[in-house]
């Protein structure tokens, strides 16, 4: 559901040359949390729908990062479908309750995802202001 770029389209931070690699290590950390806020923004969306295309409750979704050993960075490695079960509620006249009249929500908790979403926001930043800062720091050695 969410648009994360295929990894491949993303720069490696090791194949950036040398006075670059920092603005490629920053580059790979704002895809990555650009990610991470794409599918929580999806998680909160879809918070109450019962009911989906592949059948049953949305299932929330995560987005897994690993690091570019040797390389700083990161890389997204995939979106994850969390399988825990999410609440089941009584709702007798709910268009999907079961025989029994439970209606099975989606394992999304808002407020999670709500901090999620501030702590993405923050780590965005962060990678924001070290990618302006290492620009000016080339912009500064072209000067010289």
């Amino acid at each position: 559901m969410t648009n994360i770029p295929p990894t491949s389209t993303l720069v490696p931070p090791g194949r950036v040359p040398g006075l670059f690699r920092t603005l490629g290590i920053s580059g790979s950390g704002l895809a990555a949390q650009q990610a991470r806020m794409d599918a929580i923004a999806d998680n909160i969306a879809n918070a109450e729908t019962t009911r989906t295309a592949a059948g049953g409750p949305y299932r929330r979704q995560t987005v897994t990062t690993a690091p570019v050993p040797n390389e700083g960075g990161v890389r997204i490695t995939g979106v994850q479908s969390d399988a825990s079960p999410g609440a089941l509620v009584y709702e007798p006249g709910h268009p999907d309750a079961d025989a029994n009249g439970f209606v099975r929500y989606p394992n999304v908790d808002v407020t999670s995802e709500t901090v999620d979403l501030m702590v993405a926001r923050r780590v965005f930043e962060a990678n924001a202001t070290a990618f302006e800062v290492g620009k000016e720091m080339l912009r500064r050695a072209l000067d010289l």
